[in-house]
């Protein structure tokens, strides 16, 4: 996870309040103000004079720093950074921090080399677009594909163990986990956004499905719905690929009457198990909910199509199968 830090030199009790309400990884002030900082938030305090900023005004202060994060040393590269000393950094550190002020500042900073820098530090002038960069940086995880797929088959398939994944954020229309029965073919299970005349709605909530299905995680990681616990991060997506993460508050796993779901796309068909309530949504090709229990042959909804291949949740090449 790339980290987001807030420098406040000279301290300014009110920007570092609002840094600790944005999430901001870490703040820096000067030292003499680190002890009541730290008595605010579980959040990680830093002293500014343990921290230098150095400006790379010319080659020397680049060969300067790279010896400094050899050694370990915590710095930081101030404004006016340029994309070609940053790699050479990068290829010798995987502990660099840059000054960054806006969110275009703060993606460039991050996409480096494909992996980015591993912190940024917004300092004062940037205060005002500080919970923004946060919740771009910190929050959004860039875009899946999603494809339409064609449903093959719906039909009540008995009783089973579903996990209900209830999260810490208010979703939105559009918005839901991938879930299916293979990591390669993964169906977009709506939140429960919407409401009707027996039940309200649950925006924090997705009825993800049955227990042993796989569910997209950020970082381009898979896990069973079964092995999800409260603290954990999902990924949440929506209906034109963009994607966040959230935290799980709770996990429910219940036994309950469940849906076989079937779809194909160019000839490759996938499954998910989902309850047989009419609260359960997938996603049609316009960004709609559509309730499962209206679901029927030939419809189209979103899916996301990978490569199979998975240990311990994390991408591997191999041949395999899954039905």
């Amino acid at each position: 996870m790339k980290k987001v830090l807030f420098a406040s030199v000279p301290f300014n009790k009110d920007h570092v309040t609002l840094a600790l309400e944005s999430g901001v990884d870490g703040i820096i002030v000067p030292e003499k103000n680190v002890d009541g900082v730290a008595s605010l938030s579980r959040c990680t305090v830093l002293a500014a004079e343990s921290m230098p900023v150095l400006t790379l005004t010319e080659k020397s202060v680049e060969e300067e720093a790279a010896e400094r994060l050899k050694k370990g040393e915590q710095i930081i590269i101030g404004h006016g950074w340029e994309i070609i000393p940053i790699e050479n950094l990068l290829a010798q550190s995987d502990n660099v921090l840059v000054e960054a002020n806006t969110t275009e500042e703060a993606h460039l900073a991050f996409g480096i080399l494909e992996r980015g820098v591993d912190g940024i530090v917004v300092t004062a002038d940037g205060i005002t677009q500080l919970k923004q960069i946060v919740a771009e940086c910190k929050l959004s995880m860039g875009t899946v594909d999603l494809v339409p797929a064609t449903v093959t088959e719906v039909r009540a398939s008995g009783l089973g163990h579903r996990v209900c994944v209830d999260t810490l954020s208010v979703l939105k229309r559009g918005q839901g986990m991938l879930v299916g029965n293979s990591s390669a073919f993964t169906f977009l299970v709506h939140a429960e956004t919407e409401s009707n005349e027996y039940v309200a709605a649950r925006p924090f909530r997705i009825n993800a499905g049955a227990v042993h299905a796989y569910t997209q995680l950020p970082h381009d990681k898979t896990t069973y719905l079964e092995e999800l616990a409260s603290g954990d991060e999902v990924l949440i997506v929506n209906h034109d690929g963009s994607t966040s993460i959230a935290v799980i508050g709770r996990c429910k796993t219940e036994v309950r009457p469940m849906l076989l779901i079937k779809a194909e796309v160019n000839g490759v068909e996938g499954a998910v198990f989902l309850q047989n309530a009419e609260t359960i949504r997938v996603v049609d090709t316009k960004g709609t909910p559509i309730s499962v229990v209206n679901l029927k042959k030939g419809d189209e909804i979103l899916v996301h199509t990978d490569v199979a291949g998975r240990h311990f949740g994390m991408r591997i090449e191999e041949e395999i199968k899954e039905g």
